[in-house]
């Protein structure tokens, strides 16, 4: 069986979280409601209400529907302009030293 409404809300929430780049603090002020609140829904302790589900989704520019689909059909639906810029990985290079370990 698959997961439960509940959990696919949830599912979906903590993806768009981590593919916009956001924290449960920034989603909570969008919101309107405490940090504590949204840990409370994202735990589980409380439910993640229909009017948040609309809130939720206009915060991100998906459609209502797109986040009841579930993490997947959510982050597909995240517009460009909302997913975070993945930090490049940089090598760290010396000064003066070449491949081969001599001085330049």
């Amino acid at each position: 069986m698959g997961m439960s409404l509940d959990e696919r809300v949830r599912s979906a929430v903590a993806a768009l979280l981590h593919a916009a780049g956001e924290s449960q603090t920034g989603l909570a002020g969008a919101l309107g409601v405490s940090q504590a609140q949204v840990s409370r829904r994202q735990s589980g302790t409380a439910a993640w209400s229909l009017a948040d589900c609309d809130a939720v989704a206009e915060h991100y520019g998906i459609d209502v529907l797109d986040l009841l689909a579930g993490p997947t059909r959510a982050t597909e639906a995240l517009p460009a302009a909302r997913r975070r810029v993945p930090q490049r990985q940089t090598t760290a290079v010396r000064p003066g030293v070449v491949g081969d370990g001599g001085a330049r």
